[in-house]
């Protein structure tokens, strides 16, 4: 922009812009030299340049000057008009019809003549103004244009913190950063400690402290916003929020991205005699489509195996219970039911769940999702796995907020609710408890499929109908119509991969793990030997929930894969012949101390082990003992499922629907079936809780056989593999 004093670069020298008049401009060099021609050669040679055009915008920021209060506005307008006056004669850009006035005219009056009648004209009007002013007014309207006319007096920053001491600031921004993890107190133990802080920096009584109210105020000026105040949850919460500017995630495919965490529910279940406790749920949440892919509802405790079971349950269809309604059936839902069957067998008589291969998982830093089995587990089946910052919720937060949705859709309706938490909790809601453990997670199931797959869900859109909110059902069947469907199989190897790992020798006594002995005949040829791998060791998977056998990975000849699994009994498995857990084994371990050999103390706990279960059966024992004892019956139970259970060959019969009560607990133990000859495995569907749950069977007379429940065939891995 060419304007008066610009300097510019014209035929190769510097010239300082001295008048402009009309189309002519009057050049003056550094030696003196002054040239005149018109603009329009200036622009045209090909070395012009403007040295030093103004900086600021003259586009008037209009935001900041509506902020203004009205009096600074209408004087920094009239300021305007006043220094438009003095250079151009016209006051508005408009120009007037009648021409400039005499005083004010360029072609006649100079600039200091102009300024001189500008600051005289403002001193009569009441406003006394020197030419100097209006100077220094112009010189600001040249550099920032119309905000450089206001008063900046009005535009001061103000802050919340007044006129506070520094020093009592900063005392008292390092005590709120330090209280974050801390549990929440009073502002008046902030003020103790920031006395105390102020005293060790700057003396006893040097750095006085504000009055109480004054003081209060400053706690609020920073803390508020930013996390500092509020209940310890909250400050957490707030901490470990990621640092803006927040990404959304953005996932086009099924599988693409799942997310999974374990929290404990909101309600109590009842376990064997009478315990009552809070389940730990976990589940699996596919973000492209937010469907529920898979849930895990476990005593409290959850596993690495527990994690593994979802990684197997997103991969096999869901089956129907013979008590399912229909509706409830993927061929009666949106799901493109028919084109898959084509694809897909196994979705034949399938419930409404997705069947949803992960490619990512994002997960947290518990040791449940970090351990190596379940790394392991993941990377056989070709799954990356994304750990989540330590304590960072949000970097989850589908998941975390598809949680807070079960909790307000489902479990507050649940009879035995706790509430988040106890100051929410209502009084004597133990004894509201009536369901089972076995008995919640079947209703949970059925909610899934016909409650949250089924609802529309905000966050599911389709790009042909914005409008319209998607439940994810229809989402997943409009994803999979454009990214296809590849049925995954799993056999019964692939279980036992995803069981947890250990590696260990194969000494003379078999094998050795926590204090209990695993041997069978078939480790004959590998008593002391190497393993082919790289340490030596042999590879053993084993389920925390059914100790009583393990999976050892032997050399195969014939095999295809050059290996084989060999089931490997515990030595004391006839000894101990009701279900239980390595939580229950843990426990005898702790209550047992060594007197004998290791192999004597191996025989102690296992009679230990029998005592305490034949006496909780019975009803007896400490409190601790019937919670172990329960949690033990209740992981063993989910642990015969539809989808865990080929490992085993169990056959849980169902059971109709009815509150558990306390009065019908059967004292009789469970004996574990053996693996069919054959080794093709047909489960029934476990829908109810262990026979020592249900209600004693009806008295039939005799002769008569018993009535066969319906036989549900959910998954043979064995046929399947061959079909494969």
């Amino acid at each position: 922009m060419v304007e008066l004093g610009c300097r510019v670069r014209f035929e190769g020298r510097i010239w300082t812009v001295a008048a402009l008049t009309g189309g002519q401009v009057r050049l003056v060099a550094q030696n003196g030299k002054v040239v005149a021609l018109l603009l329009s050669l200036l622009f045209a040679d090909t070395g012009f340049e403007v040295l030093d055009a103004p900086e600021g915008s003259r586009v008037p920021p209009l935001g900041l000057l509506k902020s203004l209060p009205e009096a600074v506005r209408e004087r920094a307008l009239a300021w305007e008009r006043h220094v438009r006056e003095v250079e151009t004669g016209r006051p508005d850009e408009g120009g007037c019809a009648g021409g400039p006035r005499a005083e004010y005219d360029p072609e006649t009056r100079t600039l200091a003549q102009r300024e001189e009648a500008k600051a005289a004209e403002l001193s009569a009007a009441g406003m006394p103004t020197s030419a100097v002013t209006v100077r220094r007014m112009r010189a600001r309207y040249r550099q920032s244009g119309l905000w450089g006319l206001v008063d900046h007096r009005a535009t001061r920053p103000r802050t919340a913190l007044g006129r506070a001491d520094e020093r009592v600031v900063t005392a008292l921004q390092e005590v709120l950063e330090a209280g974050r993890e801390r549990s929440s107190g009073t502002l008046g133990r902030l003020r103790v400690y920031t006395e105390r802080l102020l005293a060790e920096r700057h003396g006893e009584g040097v750095v006085p402290l504000p009055s109480n109210a004054t003081f209060n105020r400053l706690v609020h000026a920073l803390a508020d916003g930013h996390g500092l105040l509020g209940s310890a949850r909250q400050r957490r919460w707030r901490s470990a929020r990621p640092v803006p500017p927040f990404v959304p995630t953005t996932v086009m495919a099924p599988g693409e991205l799942v997310m999974m965490d374990s929290t404990l529910l909101d309600a109590f279940v009842v376990l064997d005699d009478a315990v009552v406790e809070r389940p730990e749920l976990t589940i699996a949440l596919d973000v492209a489509t937010r469907s529920i892919c898979a849930a895990v509802l476990r005593p409290k405790g959850t596993r690495s195996v527990d994690a593994a079971q979802l990684l197997a349950q997103m991969t096999v269809p869901a089956p129907m219970r013979p008590t399912s309604p229909e509706a409830l059936a993927m061929q009666a839902s949106v799901i493109p039911y028919e084109r898959l069957l084509s694809v897909d067998a196994r979705l034949e008589g399938a419930a409404a769940r997705p069947v949803i291969t992960p490619q990512t998982i994002v997960v947290d830093q518990g040791n449940v999702f970090v351990s190596s089995s379940f790394i392991a587990a993941c990377e056989s089946l070709g799954i990356s796995v994304q750990p989540a910052p330590p304590g960072n919720g949000p970097a989850k937060g589908h998941v975390e907020r598809t949680f807070s949705s079960i909790k307000t859709l489902f479990v507050q309706h649940v009879a035995g609710y706790t509430g988040a938490h106890t100051g929410e909790r209502g009084h004597g809601v133990e004894g509201e408890a009536v369901w089972t453990l076995a008995q919640l997670a079947e209703m949970l199931d059925e909610w899934i499929i016909c409650g949250w797959q089924e609802r529309a869900h905000d966050g599911l859109r389709h790009p042909m109908m914005p409008r319209r909110a998607l439940s994810p059902n229809e989402m997943w069947a409009t994803l999979v119509a454009v990214c296809g469907y590849v049925p995954v199989p799993l056999g019964r190897e692939d279980y036992i991969e995803l069981m947890p790992i250990k590696r260990q020798k194969i000494n003379d006594y078999g094998i050795r793990i926590d204090y209990r002995t695993y041997d069978h005949k078939a480790l004959n040829p590998y008593r002391g030997e190497r393993s082919p791998a790289m340490d030596g060791l042999w590879e053993i998977h084993y389920d925390p929930h059914a100790p009583g056998q393990i999976w050892v990975r032997l050399p195969g000849a014939g095999q295809a894969q050059g290996w084989r699994w060999e089931t490997v009994p515990w030595i004391h498995h006839t000894l101990v012949t009701a279900p239980f857990t390595d939580f229950t084994w843990q426990h005898i371990r702790r209550t047992l101390a060594r007197r004998g050999s290791r192999a004597q103390h191996e025989h102690d706990l296992a009679l230990a082990l029998r005592e305490l279960l034949e006496r909780a059966a019975a009803g007896h024992g400490s409190r601790r003992e019937k919670v172990v004892t329960a949690r033990a019956r209740a992981g063993a139970a989910n642990q015969g499922g539809a989808v865990w259970g080929i490992l085993y060959g169990q056959q849980p019969e169902t059971e109709t629907r009815e509150p558990a009560n306390e009065d019908v607990f059967d004292d009789s133990e469970d004996v574990e079936e053996p693996l069919p000859d054959d080794g093709c495995v047909s489960t029934w569907l476990a829908e109810g809780a262990q026979a020592s749950d249900s209600p004693a069977a009806p008295v039939r007379e005799a002769g008569v056989p018993a009535p066969r429940r319906p036989k549900v065939t959910v998954y043979d891995p064995f046929e399947e593999s061959l079909r494969w």
